[in-house]
């Protein structure tokens, strides 16, 4: 992604080593403004993320974190984009949902292939959970980080809460 960012001295990356890769966590001052699979192009330089966002992604990964406190902002995307972003946070960790319901979750009935559209320029993908989207047939469909990726994360969430249950 290549949104509008803060100027290059006040925006940096750092890396997080996760189960599922390399994530590369952009931010632009003190907020979280994308996470990407790939090194980001362009000339930003490698900073430190704030030790409680490491800490909340580990604690995701390990034992199911459902909520992030990391200040997040979106520097790119239409009023209809956003609105399907926002309407992720309200997906419980370890479930899903289709696109369908997206759509008519945000009062766009019709448009489940937008909103898919919308999901693949999600800048914040995990913190925002668009992996949680699914097809009406039970089918993964797509995901920014490729359907591997989306599948770990939801095996991950689906045992880390099968485990909490059980507990």
């Amino acid at each position: 992604m290549s949104g509008k960012r803060l100027s290059s001295t006040e925006s940096f990356y750092d890396t997080y080593a996760s189960p599922i890769g390399i994530l590369y966590l952009i931010f632009s001052g003190k907020t979280l403004c994308e996470i990407e699979f790939q090194k980001p192009a362009g000339a930003l330089r490698k900073g430190k993320a704030p030790p409680l966002l490491i800490k909340e992604l580990k604690e995701y990964f390990t034992s199911g974190r459902e909520e992030f406190t990391q200040k997040t902002a979106f520097f790119s995307g239409t009023e209809f984009e956003k609105a399907v972003w926002q309407a992720l946070t309200e997906i419980p960790f370890g479930e899903t949902r289709t696109y369908k319901w997206l759509a008519e979750k945000i009062g766009k009935p019709k448009a489940s292939r937008a909103v898919g559209q919308a999901l693949g320029r999600n800048p914040i993908p995990i913190i925002i959970p668009c992996h949680r989207i699914i097809e009406s047939d039970g089918s993964l469909g797509g995901y920014s980080g490729g359907i591997d990726i989306k599948r770990r994360l939801l095996d991950m969430e689906y045992y880390v809460k099968l485990s909490k249950q059980g507990a």
